[in-house]
């Protein structure tokens, strides 16, 4: 834990800025301001800002064991008086100032600069539709957010990735994408923090949490069709959507196809297999009934240590077997995960596991960077993962982007997550054409996502002013079956605010 004592005092929402920074060059950060702490071998810092002339000017002083560290940053105030706005701009400022000092005291360069938010395609977007040109979003880039110019080029890549995919990308705000949440695993990975319980095979938890997911899914195919709403893409996440039976599959199915308008009109229908241990020949019967065939067969590591390490069940051989399987009898969209920096794995790992990746050859590939999220197994017991450093990272994330694109893979979408491993980045790569409707959709926040399923987050985004309101789904099972009537109607109270009340016809 690294002490860092700001000597001004700031309000919360400064601190949580200035550690999101400060998270980013030490692995843990404990935050004290008004010049209160006194720990031993604390980074100290103070900021100075001024605005003279229409000038904003900030200025960050750090002192620590290794020295002391000055930085300055300014630009033209740009608020016009606002408060909001002007708040805003000094929290840039002085995260330039603050980012400049502790990359002199450590050493380190953070390639995305001051940005710790989670879309960062999001932000180039915006400023297309603003009509920048590529230079121009590159200069703003640059100068008001410190980012690297490979991270830029990457941006760029994937947006124009996304543009040709889905021509159409800057209007599909009139219509909605669905995710349905299956919250059930053969058992928990020790990094996970999505609803993912172990699947019960006694009593009637499943088939009562079935129950209630029937009738969401009725009740808001009503809602679509009375309103004559279009539906981009459906996807089936979890948990593992395929850890229920394929009977139970197939019930779910035949309810969705019979509830949603246009459904054989849907862009895309995806359903996540990620664990190789729920496929069987059965439930892909199932999937090819109802002309799905965009499905995920997760390896996460082919190295069977680590596989045991993190509490997947399932060996490396099961992962070639089903894939192989799902293939065969006509998968034809198969994504495949690999997360970089899994315990006890360095670059020797991941090279083995890009390379039984090409034996495969997905039609996309996800490279996942390990997230310490604050209620995994793995966050809760650090001391018992030995994971890589932030070197070792970046060497795999490197031999990640030379391998997809020499077999034929392109970037298309990207996110990042706090804490995570090397200040990095999760990237969704694929074969031209290939590349998930829904994941776009999703992180680029261009539409309506409706939330249905045990732990399902509801995105609702206005057509025409894009501001977000988010609605969550219960994640206990339990706590979903006793409410579910509840949520249903609340979301169709938010829907019916984004898109109006059905017009009456003579």
């Amino acid at each position: 834990m690294k002490p860092i004592d700001i000597k001004q005092q700031f309000e919360q929402d400064w601190i949580r800025m200035f550690q999101n920074i400060a998270n980013l060059f030490f692995e843990e950060t404990e935050m004290t301001h008004g010049g209160t702490g006194d720990a031993e071998g604390a980074v100290r810092v103070s900021f100075a800002w001024t605005e003279e002339a229409g000038v904003l000017r900030g200025q960050a002083d750090l002192r620590d064991e290794s020295g002391a560290f000055s930085a300055e940053y300014s630009e033209e105030a740009a608020h016009n008086g606002d408060p909001k706005a002007e708040k805003r701009q000094l929290k840039r400022v002085l995260s330039h100032v603050f980012l400049d000092v502790l990359e002199q005291s450590t050493g380190i360069v953070q390639p995305w600069g001051i940005l710790t938010g989670m879309r960062p395609t999001k932000l180039y977007h915006k400023m297309r539709r603003e009509g920048l040109t590529h230079e121009e979003i590159s200069e703003r880039l640059v100068t008001e957010y410190r980012i690297a110019p490979e991270k830029i080029e990457l941006m760029k890549r994937i947006v124009e990735r996304q543009l040709k995919m889905i021509p159409d990308l800057d209007r599909i705000g009139e219509e909605v994408s669905v995710y349905i949440g299956i919250p059930f695993c053969p058992t928990k990975c020790a990094y996970c923090t999505f609803p993912a319980y172990a699947i019960p095979r006694r009593g009637n938890r499943v088939q009562s949490f079935l129950d209630g997911l029937h009738v969401e899914i009725e009740e808001i195919g009503a809602w679509l069709k009375e309103r004559g709403i279009k539906v981009t893409s459906v996807y089936f996440g979890g948990g593992t959507p395929t850890s229920i039976e394929a009977h139970e599959m197939d019930a779910l199915y035949e309810t969705l196809f019979a509830s949603f308008p246009d459904i054989r009109e849907v862009r895309e229908i995806t359903v996540e297999a990620g664990r190789p241990d729920t496929i069987t020949p059965e439930k892909i019967n199932v999937l090819k009934k109802w002309d799905i065939d965009r499905i995920s067969v997760n390896p996460q590591s082919y190295t069977d240590e680590t596989l045991k390490a993190i509490g997947r069940f399932h060996t490396v051989q099961e992962t070639i077997d089903k894939f192989h399987l799902s293939r065969n009898m006509g998968m034809n969209n198969i994504n495949m995960d690999l997360i970089i920096g899994l315990p006890n794995e360095g670059t020797e790992e991941f090279a083995h596991s890009l390379a039984e990746t090409e034996k495969l050859q997905p039609e996309s590939l996800t490279v996942h960077t390990l997230s310490f999220k604050r209620a995994s197994e793995m966050t809760r017991n650090k001391k018992k993962y030995k994971v890589a450093d932030r070197g070792t990272a970046v060497k795999m994330m490197n031999m990640a982007e030379n391998w997809t694109a020499e077999n034929g893979y392109v970037p298309y979408y990207l996110y990042r997550q706090k804490n995570i491993l090397g200040n990095l980045e999760n990237v969704g790569y694929s074969k031209p054409g290939e590349e998930s409707i829904y994941n776009i959709a999703i992180m680029e926040e261009v539409q309506t996502i409706i939330g249905l399923g045990c732990g399902a987050s509801s995105k609702f985004v206005h057509p025409q002013t894009g501001r977000i309101t988010q609605f969550h789904n219960p994640k206990d099972p339990a706590a979903y079956i006793l409410s579910y009537s509840e949520s249903i109607d609340k979301k169709i109270e938010m829907l019916d605010g984004l898109f109006g009340e059905p017009v009456a016809v003579d």
